[in-house]
């Protein structure tokens, strides 16, 4: 087995004395896994930092085999984790990749999604620029997996306005006339979703909700001590910027 690509550092864990198991997504081959021999020495550990894009070689005899994993750094976001709020963000985009997906099956969309929010990570001045980028990777990821929202039209009307909720049973937006008797058992949904544009912090909170619902529903169940703790981080970083 022999692949060359562009991919990007999900996770990464010590394995042995001095060598790392990464798991990088990649655009053709998807989550792959592999050996990084002295993957935690000094001159490897900025190279494998999450959210890094790394050139990658893994070599195996068999398919069943861990491969061998060399990396080369093509563009650091080392500096990002020195702020609380871009470091949480990449922490959580990356764990929930390394977590949700399966190896070896190809997402292209997927790459190219989480390549472009945290390229909007780095290059927005507050994360009301690139908050709806990662909830929307979030929406990706879950219709990529199969349990994609519908928030096109109302569940109960069929109308295509003026949607303000989302069923948590069905996952279908619910206009806002439609829903107004349920309210207290629907989730917000928030207007820049659909419209698209900037969000303001209560806003970002409430499609941080409704996403974090069904990934943990739907996804997640049973991670809690792992990535939705870095998903809770995030969450009360956002929290704390929207005066809760």
């Amino acid at each position: 087995m022999l692949i060359r690509a562009t991919a990007i550092v999900c996770s990464v864990r010590a394995h042995g004395e001095h060598g790392a198991v990464a798991r990088l997504l990649t655009p053709a081959d998807g989550l792959q896994p592999g050996y990084v021999r002295g993957g935690r020495s000094r001159r490897l550990r900025p190279v494998l930092m999450a959210g890094n894009l790394v050139a990658a070689e893994y070599r195996a005899r068999s398919e069943e085999q861990l491969a061998a994993l060399t990396v080369e750094l093509v563009h650091s976001r080392a500096g990002l984790f020195a702020e609380p709020l871009p470091a949480a963000a990449i922490e959580w985009l990356t764990a929930l990749t390394a977590t949700a997906l399966p190896e070896g099956l190809a997402y292209p969309r997927l790459h190219a999604a989480l390549d472009g929010v945290l390229g909007a990570i780095e290059a927005a001045p507050s994360a009301r620029g690139w908050a709806g980028a990662l909830v929307r990777y979030e929406l990706l990821l879950l219709s990529e997996l199969g349990f994609g929202l519908d928030l096109a039209s109302c569940a109960a009307s069929g109308d295509t306005a003026d949607l303000a909720w989302v069923s948590p049973k069905s996952g279908q937006a619910v206009s806002r006339i439609a829903g107004a008797p349920y309210a207290d058992r629907l989730l917000p949904l928030p207007a820049f979703l659909l419209a698209g544009g900037e969000a303001g912090w209560g806003d970002v909170r409430a499609a941080l909700r409704l996403t974090g619902f069904f990934l943990e529903r739907d996804l997640l169940s049973g991670h809690r001590a792992g990535v939705l703790d870095a998903r809770e981080r995030l969450v009360t970083r956002v929290g704390r910027l929207a005066g809760e």
